[in-house]
């Protein structure tokens, strides 16, 4: 999908046409930060959405610098803490150096970053799509956010992708987003009659 990514919530502009809106996505939190393939991307958390659907997305992709900020300063305080934190205690009470103990938990964090990082996404995953849940324009390219059976977890992917390996899926979330004009015909065949 990604989900159009506002901090705040959208005003609504009542469309022109008379049609539906388009549905736009908040942004509640950001929850993680990651590097993947040397750029910078955010775990957020989408408001009325649960955790389970939350989404990695690249920074040059996000509209929501006040909640990147808050996240920031939140995970700056952190470390600062557990730097005073550590320098304070100085060892452990079973007498061995904290920072042996930090050193082997920071290795387990990186492995379990490095085993996310590495881990199947979109169709790769082999599950089978159950529906899409939003769509969005990422860095030039149409992005669905897929919905899958059996899993909680959304991916993003390729609409190029999702329109050969899964049609009818794309077609449902299309017709869910039409919007229908009715025109009277009888009434432009009355006026012609007229003139007559």
């Amino acid at each position: 999908m990604s989900k159009t990514k506002k901090a705040e919530e959208p005003e609504v502009d009542e469309p022109e046409d008379g049609g539906e809106e388009e549905e736009e996505f908040v942004v509640e939190k950001v929850v993680d930060t990651r590097m993947k393939s040397g750029k910078r991307e955010y775990l957020l958390k989408w408001k009325g959405y649960p955790d389970s659907e939350s989404t990695w997305e690249p920074e040059e992709n996000l509209d929501c610098s006040e909640l990147i900020a808050a996240y920031e300063e939140k995970a700056k305080k952190e470390r600062e803490e557990k730097k005073k934190r550590k320098t304070k205690d100085g060892k452990e009470k079973d007498g061995t150096d904290s920072d042996a103990n930090t050193s082997v938990s920071s290795k387990k964090k990186k492995k379990v970053t490095e085993e996310e990082e590495n881990k199947p996404r979109g169709f790769d995953r082999g599950l089978q799509p159950e529906r899409i849940i939003g769509a969005t324009d990422s860095s030039g390219e149409l992005m669905f956010l897929m919905k899958w059976k059996d899993s909680d977890e959304a991916d993003l992917v390729p609409a190029r992708q999702a329109n050969v390996r899964c049609p009818q899926v794309v077609i449902a979330f299309y017709e869910e987003r039409l919007t229908w004009h009715s025109h009277d015909d009888d009434k432009d065949e009355g006026k012609g009659d007229d003139k007559k």
